[in-house]
């Protein structure tokens, strides 16, 4: 009995053993152009592979660009790495002051930048609401989630009261939560307004009405 053999890249088998004599099914071995080639689009293949595996992807938000689940994604779930070179915090200090945005403090001896884009952890926003947490082991940051996240919703997490002071600015955080503190803050002033014109129409029409009668 025979052993059967797959020739990578080609998808043909090859009954190896057995009796003597030509086997006309055999295949061509592999041209080193060929090899080559398949060489060349397996970290692609691989890369391809590894998106589809992601229960998330990068798509439009109020902030640019985000991280939206495309599937349903569970409580304590790892999501992703935040990946980049390790910088002291002199090296961070020095980039930051030239506008970087991506570094991830992980202590005060060390430093993650995340300015390359195939770190997709980079496109998790900031959310004074977050669904999603940071938690690093041994100098390696991951992204988790809160809560259970349903597909479609935005993957969040919160970037710390320095980043949201200094950087985002507290009146101009777009999260949900601040978006809505501001839309209630706006109704509450509009009330305010109204009901301030309104006491100032009764007033003036009070006066009107006084000015007659004194005339009479």
């Amino acid at each position: 009995m025979g052993l059967s053999v797959l020739v990578a890249g080609r998808g043909a088998k090859v009954q190896a053993g057995g009796g003597g004599g030509n086997n006309t099914n055999m295949p061509k071995p592999l041209t080193p152009a060929i090899s080559s080639a398949i060489s060349q689009r397996r970290p692609r293949l691989e890369s391809i592979l590894a998106m589809s595996r992601r229960p998330f992807r990068i798509g439009r938000s109020r902030t640019g660009l985000g991280l939206f689940a495309t599937r349903a994604i569970k409580k304590k779930t790892r999501i992703a790495e935040y990946k980049g070179r390790m910088l002291t915090t002199k090296q961070a200090n020095k980039i930051e002051a030239n506008g970087n945005r991506y570094l991830y403090e992980i202590n005060s001896r060390w430093t993650i930048d995340g300015t390359p884009r195939s770190n997709v952890a980079r496109y998790a926003n900031h959310s004074c609401n977050p669904n999603s947490e940071t938690y690093d082991v041994k100098r390696r940051v991951f992204i988790r989630s809160l809560r259970n996240i349903k597909p479609g919703e935005e993957i969040v997490y919160d970037y710390g009261i320095d980043y949201l002071k200094n950087v985002i600015g507290k009146s101009k955080c777009k999260c949900s939560r601040c978006r809505g503190r501001r839309a209630r803050r706006a109704a509450e002033l509009r009330l305010k307004r109204k009901r301030k014109a309104a006491r100032l129409a009764k007033a003036r029409a009070l006066k009107r009405r006084g000015s007659k009668r004194a005339a009479k």
